[in-house]
């Protein structure tokens, strides 16, 4: 192979684990190290280290570098997003070292970028690229122990000494054994799980983790429980402060398999590593595996090859985008068990986005549109976002929405225990952009559905949302046998005291209750509701998906929003997946999707959005909800993205323009 025929990689991060990667490197075929990027180029070892290759100063300037095809992120873990994703943008393959990112939610935006950009991207796990990971994997699928029951790992070491400025030992640098080592012992699990079942890997059902936590809040020593389909125990440890046996115990009915010091294979630069098979009688069948292949130097082939295959992530046994994911999300539920976030996780800390930047308006994708009675523009649609329960988390799409026009934010009381709010408080003072966004609250959920629950539970919110109004409010549910005018007159009482600024409602309200809602408030001068949140959907809701709902899609409920020209911000608004691949007549593994949704009739609006959407070029369940937004009454939809890949699909309906004529069709099937 040419000069011309390889890779062109830079470091990024040159320290003591890219040192490591240059050697593999230059005993591979298909990559040549061309540049570093170094915080102080002046430093006097990166000539001995890195000989021959450009120095440049700070990171950008290699990213810049027209000559680099490929980079190696190995800074410290908290720096691999931002790098990863900067690098993607910045056209360059990427090979970021374990842990891909400090979450798989980083990992997943971190895929997202390499998707657009149409580059590599893979997380360095070394041992999954040399022989000798493949050849345990045979003896097991090949039966050589039997039926896999157990699985024993270790990955762990003591420093010399206690530096609470070192990476290991540092919070600031997200140190601890579970995301330095902790990954390798997890990554193997799943594995070999996955080898006993004909699948690359498989993700364990349930995991119970505990660590000690030290004095810099970091875990020092940690040991997890992992529980895969068909009983399968895993039990996994790691440590940067205690000396553990490292050896790898796979044990099977047959027998068990042993391999000391499995992470480095045969050696840094090659050597000889022993499989050793102990069958039930105490016999030992040693299998010798001789490698000359440095150990970082398959890691560096697999890479470069698959860029230039064209390749976006790692075949297997390396780690590819679901597998990295799936081993982060065992890492995060570790570290949930055992009390572990790191402050830089938290909002004091992090006040940037996942890039590093101060929070601003990126690009109008989303537009705003006016509602009546609200003093602000509000976006075209409105982020609900009740699966995350960290900050970390939740701000990577938070601030994605905001970059891309999105003012509006969908919380509720009830929202996992009001984690959502906490959520939103904690952001929006974060990023200080409280005056820019439309907040709505709701509260009086079933079985609290009374007037006084209102500004008891407002009390509440408001505190977690750390603010001091809500711009939009509803109540969550309707109680018939309260007369509708003490409703009114409690959310009046919030409007005066100046902690409701824009209008209020009821969710799941009917028309008659609303109606009802307005004429006694007209009557007594008090405010008048004037939004709702119900259902709204090109397909119609059979029948309720939680008790007390209440859909408001037919041709009544429509005529009777275009009368009134009441907004609705709707929810489900996409049908929750019936416009998606996954429903379909002979489909019924989802019991919601059928028993809500699935009728002759909605199921020829879907083949209609079908039709329109392969005209188009868009998807189904995005003309589903342009459906929403081209209505001739306000209807601001709530979307629930959970990443930032359903975020960006989901804005595809805003490139849509749907005509009167276009509406009617998608409905009953007729022109306007």
């Amino acid at each position: 192979m040419t000069q011309q025929q390889k890779v062109r990689w830079g470091i990024l991060g040159p320290g003591t684990i890219a040192r490591a990667f240059a050697g593999g490197l230059a005993h591979s075929q298909s990559g040549t190290l061309t540049a570093i990027g170094a915080r102080n180029p002046a430093k006097s070892d990166y000539a001995e280290h890195f000989p021959g290759v450009r120095i440049h100063n700070g990171y950008d300037a290699l990213l810049a570098d027209p000559e680099i095809e490929a980079v190696y992120i190995a800074t410290p873990h908290p720096q691999h997003a931002q790098w990863a994703i900067k690098a993607a943008e910045a056209g360059k393959h990427v090979l970021c070292e374990k842990p891909m990112g400090l979450t798989a939610f980083e990992a997943d935006a971190m895929f997202h970028a390499a998707r657009k950009a149409n580059t590599f991207m893979g997380e360095a796990f070394m041992y999954r690229h040399h022989p000798m990971t493949r050849r345990i994997i045979d003896l097991i699928t090949a039966g050589e122990i039997g039926e896999v029951r157990a699985i024993k790992s270790s990955f762990g070491f003591a420093m010399p000494r206690f530096d609470p400025k070192h990476r290991l030992y540092a919070n600031d640098t997200a140190g601890g054994g579970i995301l330095d080592v902790g990954c390798y012992p997890v990554s193997m699990a799943r594995l070999i799980a996955g080898a006993t079942m004909g699948k690359p890997f498989v993700e364990p059902e349930t995991v119970l983790g505990a660590a000690h936590l030290g004095e810099t809040g970091v875990d020092e020593w940690a040991a997890a429980v992992l529980k895969f389909p068909g009983g399968l125990l895993a039990e996994v440890s790691c440590s940067v402060s205690l000396a553990q046996d490292n050896v790898l115990r796979i044990l099977g009915t047959k027998g068990r398999i042993e391999v000391t010091d499995f992470w480095f294979a045969t050696g840094h630069k090659g050597g000889t590593a022993i499989i050793d098979i102990i069958r039930p009688d105490g016999r030992h069948e040693p299998i010798e595996v001789a490698e000359a292949g440095w150990l970082y130097a398959f890691e560096a082939e697999a890479a470069s090859r698959a860029i230039l295959a064209g390749e976006n992530e790692f075949a297997w046994p390396g780690m590819g985008w679901d597998d990295t994911l799936g081993n982060l999300r065992v890492l995060d539920k570790w570290r949930q068990t055992a009390g572990l976030e790191y402050e830089i996780e938290k909002p004091a800390l992090r006040i940037r986005t996942l890039k590093g930047e101060t929070l601003g308006l990126k690009s109008d994708r989303i537009g705003r549109t006016n509602v009546p009675g609200l003093p602000k523009p509000i976006s075209r649609v409105v982020l609900g976002f009740e699966d995350f329960r960290s900050f970390s988390s939740a701000a990577i799409l938070l601030d994605a929405f905001y970059e891309a026009g999105g003012n509006g934010f969908d919380t509720a009381f009830i929202y996992g225990n009001g984690i959502t709010e906490k959520l939103l408080g904690d952001w929006q003072a974060s990023r200080g952009v409280r005056e820019n966004i439309v907040v709505i609250g709701k509260g009086a959920h079933s079985p609290l559905t009374y007037p006084e629950t209102i500004a008891k539970q407002l009390d509440i919110s408001l505190e977690k949302l750390k603010t001091d109004y809500v711009d939009v409010y509803f109540m969550h549910r309707d109680n018939l046998d309260v007369p509708v005018g003490e409703f009114v007159d409690a959310m009046d009482a919030e409007v005066k005291r100046g902690r409701i600024r824009g209008p209020f409602g009821g969710s799941n309200w009917t028309r008659e209750r609303f109606d009802e809602a307005v004429v006694y408030a007209q009557r007594t001068g008090k405010t008048a509701p004037g939004a709702l949140s119900n259902n709204f959907s090109l397909a119609e809701m059979r029948v309720p998906i939680w008790e007390g709902c209440i859909a408001a899609a037919d041709k009544d409920w429509r005529n009777w929003f275009a009368a009134r020209g009441v907004p609705n911000f709707a929810w489900s608004s996409q049908g929750r997946g019936f416009f998606t691949e996954r429903a379909g007549r002979d489909k019924t593994d989802n019991e919601e999707l059928v028993r809500v949704w699935y009728t002759e009739e909605n199921f020829s609006r879907r083949d209609r959005a079908i039709e329109m959407a392969r005209k188009l070029g868009k998807k189904p369940i995005h003309v589903a909800l342009a459906y929403c937004l081209y209505q001739p009454f306000p209807v601001i939809p709530l979307i629930g993205p959970r990443t930032l890949a359903e975020f960006d699909d989901s804005l595809e309906a805003m490139n849509i323009t749907l005509t009167p004529e276009d509406i009617a069709w998608l409905s009953e099937g007729r022109q306007a």
